[in-house]
């Protein structure tokens, strides 16, 4: 690999040199290599000309700068199941996003190896206005499977979606339920070296969700990469051996996945204790102690 950001979500180890395969620390060889990577964002408070007329006028800033991502480095091995874990805005989805290939990188290099297929959002490559059977040829497509692939996975891929007589209507039409069984399935059958999920798993009758976490069980077995961000700790530690613990876009653990996850509930006990703080603290509000306690429950 050449070391540059990739833009399709795959860097093909088979187009650069052998570097990427170099050992990772416990051996294996390295499927994902994020160097130092810096992400940024612009946050603009007007977005009419009136606003942006009054806010200057008032000596108040147009846009500031938002650091999603600071100086992150994480190497991951192939077959490893790797969670990134932390809580609301600490980086975790925009380092997946990056890892994918859906963003660049503003400072920093992302290395991958092999076929990435992930599931990012509900329903993520998928066409509203097209029909169910449609999208499992255009999102096959977008995976990196042509068309004979597709032909002979479609009847595997319609039966684990399980969407039955609505594969020919348009998925706009689709429950969020349905958008996610279909967009899981064509992912799972590209077969990919590297897969990405982003709490899609959230999503979807129970039955349907135990179907996909065996599927990911089969995945770690079969020695797959995987990333996963999810905020089900129990889940976490059933699917991964590692965590990356991200905090205001940095890493503070990256380890067993049992620490990131005891990381992860105490930052959560800890923000349900500053709100509940923060609701005993309002004047005048009589019901502020009684809803201080339902926060902290």
């Amino acid at each position: 690999m050449d070391g540059t950001p990739h833009a399709d979500g795959a860097s093909r180890a088979d187009k650069a040199p052998r570097a990427d395969g170099a050992p990772h620390a416990d051996g294996a060889p390295r499927a994902v290599v994020v160097d130092a990577v810096t992400k940024r964002f612009t946050l603009r408070h007007a977005r009419s000309i009136k606003n942006m007329t009054v806010r200057a006028l008032r000596g108040e800033r147009l846009r500031d700068r938002f650091t999603a991502l600071d100086d992150v480095s994480v190497t991951i091995g192939v077959g490893e199941a790797v969670a990134l874990v932390g809580v609301n805005g600490s980086g975790k989805s925009t380092l997946l996003k990056i890892i994918s290939g859906v963003l660049p990188p503003d400072e920093g290099s992302v290395l991958v190896r092999g076929r990435v297929a992930g599931l990012i959002e509900v329903g993520a490559g998928l066409h509203p206005d097209l029909t169910g059977r449609e999208n499992v040829f255009l999102n096959g497509a977008i995976l990196g499977m042509d068309r004979a692939e597709t032909l002979r996975k479609f009847d595997s891929i319609v039966e684990f979606a399980d969407i039955g007589r609505f594969l020919d209507q348009p998925v706009r039409f689709y429950s969020s339920g349905m958008f996610m069984r279909l967009a899981f399935s064509i992912a799972v059958h590209t077969d990919p070296d590297v897969f990405l999920i982003d709490e899609v798993l959230a999503v979807g009758d129970p039955l349907f969700r135990r179907k996909c976490i065996q599927r990911l069980h089969d995945y770690r077995a079969s020695g797959r990469t995987m990333v996963i961000v999810a905020h089900d700790a129990a889940l976490l530690r059933r699917l991964c051996t590692r965590g990356v613990f991200l905090q205001d876009g940095r890493v503070v653990w990256d380890g067993d996945i049992d620490t990131a996850a005891d990381l992860l509930l105490e930052k959560r006990r800890e923000h349900r204790r500053a709100g509940a703080g923060r609701t005993r603290g309002v004047p005048g509000d009589p019901a502020g102690p009684a809803r201080a306690a339902e926060v902290g429950r």
